[in-house]
């Protein structure tokens, strides 16, 4: 080891939006002092801005890398965490062994019961940063470091339509498909007369060939959700993201066990233990990873026993600056059962200017960045918003 790990920063990046994640607040929906507002559709809360925790990883040859994670609700829990706990057990490790170190800080509290949340969250950006710094110590684009380049040009689907009603949303997706995207995923609380009548909507304007999923947001008992499912099938269902509360696996054993219908789920797993504990007794067709909850270990982990199985891995891309994006594309791409990614048009594109690189999304499909490491880096404009856990 000739460049061992110096030092490790935590920072929040918090920015305005003019309309909340989902879209316009409904009565009843008023954020509180701290900037929250609860959906009555899901009963969960979003701030009314974007805010994510980033991760800045520097080696005593001055060596860079970057990793991100969630910063949506207290983002001082997971800068806690670092700064006091996991953050000592990094500086003076090899960057080029993430994959160790990430086990390593995983046995860390294991004994506490602390396998999950905040805590995996944490470990994350850490481990997105040191994937990066390896990456660029190889010379090589983390993709490679993980085995090559499986998918060249990854589908991307238009996540979510905040639009007030119905027929706005209907034009809005129809405005993505004359850009070239032909998958899209409504989300069933904000659908306000319900999803069975939001996806009979998309079907009629966006043609017999669109993709269309529904994110029901884990809010259904197993035989509301079936009940839910069946309704849309009929109009062409692509698949129904958690349809179930994460915590009833039972529920949501029933309902993958009672429909014909694609059920995708995993956007809030962690780790690889808890897709084993579900897939041992659901019909899982999709799993989703969120490179902010799991990391680039947990992720490929997970994506490479979707493989194994026979189940597709469409991952979950959330609200951020973009450096956990960039770092799921370049895992997705690694991973022979990546069947597309998830396209946060309202956060993407308006977050470009916060990063250097050539990450691109256009007419339905995402392009890797170049170069190496994770192929992107905060821009001057993401600098001078970032502030210091």
């Amino acid at each position: 080891m000739t460049d061992p790990v110096a030092k490790v920063e935590v920072f929040t990046l918090t920015q305005p939006r003019e309309t909340p994640y989902l879209g316009a607040a409904r009565p009843g929906e008023e954020p509180n002092a701290q900037g929250y507002l609860v959906r009555r559709g899901n009963r969960t809360v979003y701030p009314i801005f974007d805010r994510s925790v980033l991760v800045r990883i520097e080696t005593r040859n001055g060596a860079v890398g970057w990793g991100e994670t969630y910063g949506l609700a207290a983002p001082g829990a997971v800068g806690a965490i670092i700064n006091d706990l996991l953050a000592s057990f990094v500086v003076g490790r090899d960057p080029a062994d993430p994959e160790v170190i990430f086990d390593d800080l995983y046995d860390l509290m294991r004994v506490r019961g602390y396998t999950g949340g905040f805590y995996v969250d944490a470990l994350a950006a850490i481990d997105i940063a040191l994937w990066d710094i390896a990456g660029q110590q190889a010379g090589k684009p983390v993709v490679e470091l993980l085995g090559g380049v499986k998918q060249d040009g990854i589908l991307a689907y238009i996540s979510g339509l905040p639009e007030a009603t119905r027929e706005k949303r209907a034009e809005l997706a129809l405005s993505w498909q004359e850009k070239g995207f032909h998958a899209f995923k409504f989300a069933s609380p904000v659908a306000d007369d319900g999803p069975v009548a939001e996806i009979k909507h998309l079907r009629s304007a966006l043609g017999p060939k669109a993709l269309i999923a529904a994110d029901m947001h884990w809010n259904q008992s197993a035989d509301e959700a079936l009940s839910l499912i069946e309704g849309m099938a009929p109009y062409g269902l692509w698949f129904a993201e958690a349809p179930v509360r994460t915590e009833d696996i039972n529920a949501l054993a029933q309902v993958s066990q009672s429909t014909s219908q694609k059920i995708a789920v995993g956007e809030e797993w962690r780790t690889l233990w808890d897709m084993r504990h579900r897939i041992e007794r659901c019909r899982i067709s999709i799993v989703q990873p969120e490179m902010g909850h799991k990391g680039i270990t947990s992720f490929m982990r997970i994506g490479r026993l979707a493989g194994e199985l026979g189940i597709d891995v469409i991952p979950h891309a959330t609200i951020g600056a973009g450096i956990f994006l960039a770092a799921s594309l370049q895992a997705s791409a690694a991973l022979s059962a990546t069947r597309g990614h998830e396209f946060q048009h309202s956060i993407f594109e308006p977050n470009r200017r916060l990063l250097i690189g050539n990450m691109d999304c256009k007419a339905g499909t995402y392009f890797l960045p170049e170069g190496p490491g994770l192929g992107v880096k905060p821009s001057p404009e993401a600098l001078a918003l970032l502030e210091m856990i």
